[in-house]
């Protein structure tokens, strides 16, 4: 056992082996291999295998399927940040002639661009992708079922495009690109197109009997973009650390939390489920965690990947049958475990740096009408406005530079916020997107919208 794996206590490692294990027998799977990241670095390593078979280890490979897609949204998301597109950008823009090219970059990624969910017959994940030479013959003579941008609905062409794209704007094929630009600054050398030994193949269990069919490992040819890759844990282990914290060589955090914030209008039936599709990855709820992250599955092969943001635990979960364990309820288990058992330290507070008094003179208590609300600066020079009490807008602003501030999340996304002076220099109220603030509930004098009634406040039945 490594020395990071070390960092977990004895009891957190047996109840992570014993899920995996659950799951392994339970699911009847050939093997379950999965890892669990906590700081950026992988803490945990374990499998499970019939015991006529070889315990993987971290570096066997396995198909992952569609988390491929999110390695397609990190190129499409850095050709964003070099200019070279907008993801308001149609396709047609960049590149014509699809027949789908209504849908925007941003629609393509979060699967609300209006495609197909498959390309037309044969099956395509059992079936050579030399069957599918050009776009078209994944698109089919009808790609778009519903209007773009209406609705979600999950399209694997829709990812062979977003590939098409990249391979169109580099002018290099999409496999080059994503090992140039991704795989090698990231050191993820056991991710490839192709199975590199050793690598697990791929079964089928009879659903009513133990036995197992060997499935059919495809080139998926056109449709690679959107699920060819195998990996191993120890790569994927190292990818989810990327998606949390971002790496300047590849793709900055800030992008990266936007590919984790949900982008596509959820169905009556995922707002239940509490799911949604974000720009290459999905959020799940699973109790009172929202967890991010992809699944995958190719014939023969299902995989997870699952990131507990605010827990700072992501976790990777493989397996080498088509179907059997939940392996979404695996990677959600592995990531409470070790929160609840080891939970996160927090950051240790510190002061700011620098008091602006121009700043610290918004802090403290404000008025949206009557509801109260505090006003705090924070020690990394953000703003954060949140209810005193109950439920209630809040959200986080970072400084212009010119005295002004905008919004980073919540409902107040974008918005600017200001602090309106009075001719001697003092604060009159906050200015949020329209709204007033002031420091007291419609505070006489101050530009409340439809004014104040100068009678002032009443009790009840006084005219």
């Amino acid at each position: 056992m490594t020395t990071a794996q070390e960092e977990l206590l004895p009891g957190t490692r047996r109840a992570l082996l014993h899920r995996v294990a659950v799951a392994q027998a339970e699911g009847r799977a050939p093997s379950v291999v999965a890892a669990v990241v906590r700081g950026g670095r992988t803490v945990w390593h374990g499998s499970c295998a019939s015991p006529d078979g070889r315990a993987p280890d971290e570096h066997v490979q396995y198909r992952i399927g569609s988390i491929t897609k999110t390695f397609t949204a990190v190129l499409v998301l850095r050709l964003r940040d070099e200019g070279l597109v907008d993801l308001g950008d149609p396709l047609e823009k960049h590149l014509p002639g699809t027949g789908a090219g209504e849908a925007t970059l941003a629609e393509l990624l979060a699967h609300t661009g209006g495609l197909a969910a498959e390309s037309p017959g044969p099956w395509w994940e059992r079936t050579p992708g030399s069957l599918r030479p050009d776009l078209a013959d994944v698109l089919g003579r009808q790609p778009l079922l519903h209007a773009a941008g209406r609705r979600f609905h999950y399209s694997n062409p829709g990812y062979t495009l977003l590939g098409a794209l990249v391979e169109e704007l580099r002018g290099a094929p999409w496999e080059e690109v994503l090992r140039r630009e991704v795989l090698e600054p990231l050191g993820l050398h056991r991710t490839s197109v192709h199975p590199e030994a050793p690598y697990a193949d791929g079964w089928a269990v009879h659903p009513w009997a133990d036995v197992l069919l060997p499935e059919p490992a495809e080139d998926l040819g056109r449709m690679a973009p959107a699920g060819q890759l195998w990996s191993t844990t120890g790569d994927l282990a190292r990818f989810a650390a990327f998606l949390v914290q971002g790496d300047d060589r590849v793709l900055g955090a800030e992008s990266l939390l936007e590919m984790r914030t949900p982008a596509a209008p959820p169905s009556t039936a995922d707002v239940a489920a509490g799911y949604a599709y974000c720009l290459g990855l999905e959020v799940r709820r699973s109790g009172e965690r929202l967890l991010v992250g992809h699944t995958g599955s190719l014939p023969g092969f299902l995989a997870c990947l699952t990131l507990g943001v605010e827990d700072d635990v992501a976790a990777v979960v493989l397996a080498n049958c088509t179907s059997g364990p939940l392996l979404t309820a695996v990677g959600a288990d592995l990531v409470r475990i070790v929160a609840e058992a080891e939970p996160r330290l927090p950051e240790p507070w510190c002061p700011l740096r620098e008091a602006d008094p121009a700043v610290l003179e918004l802090a403290g208590q404000w008025y949206w009408g009557t509801q109260g609300f505090a006003l705090r600066v924070t020690a990394d020079g953000l703003l954060s406005l949140e209810p005193l009490s109950g439920s209630g807008r809040r959200s986080r602003f970072r400084a212009n530079g010119d005295g002004t501030w905008r919004g980073l999340d919540g409902y107040y996304t974008g918005e600017p916020l200001r602090a309106v002076r009075r001719p001697d220099g003092s604060v009159s109220h906050l200015d949020l997107g329209s709204f007033v603030f002031t420091r007291q509930p419609y505070e006489e004098g101050a530009p409340v919208p439809g004014g104040v009634d100068p009678r002032g406040w009443r009790g009840n039945g006084i005219g």
